[in-house]
């Protein structure tokens, strides 16, 4: 097993999948911010003031970050952050399943997913893949060199 560890393959794909949702999902609500507000705001469990702000911050960076993963620069850097932004979201979805909202998820515009089960364990999948990528940010078609 640690062989393979060594190998950079698993990180290669951990970080490609995680690069290409947080790319792809990023560039949708870049595409879309005031449907992003919105789905931010249903949440209600940030002020309004900041509502805006996080609608341009957030797609900005996990559009940023899915790029860096995918290209594989500043992995572990990047895994940080992916993984910080999957445990927060994962809090917002328990958040919004306990007080039992029927409210869209906000990752996607163009593939609207509703709070439930299945997004919590998407979620959780893709916070594990983001910390795997921290302890083993060794990978192939990296731009970043590990010796």
């Amino acid at each position: 097993m640690k062989k393979i560890l060594e190998s950079g393959i698993p990180t290669t794909i951990a970080r490609i999948i995680v690069g290409y949702i947080f790319l792809t999902y990023g560039i949708g609500k870049i595409a879309n911010p005031t449907l992003f507000v919105s789905e931010i705001a249903n949440y209600d469990i940030v002020p309004n003031f900041s509502l805006n702000i996080i609608a341009l911050i957030l797609p900005w960076l996990e559009t940023i970050c899915g790029v860096l993963l995918i290209t594989g620069v500043k992995v572990r850097a990047n895994s940080v952050i992916t993984a910080s932004m999957m445990f927060v979201f994962v809090l917002a979805v328990v958040a919004a399943m306990a007080r039992g909202l029927d409210i869209n998820c906000g990752c996607s515009s163009t593939n609207p997913q509703k709070v439930g089960l299945p997004k919590l364990i998407e979620n959780l999948v893709l916070l594990g893949l983001s910390i795997f990528n921290i302890y083993f940010p060794k990978s192939w078609l990296s731009l970043d060199k590990f010796d």
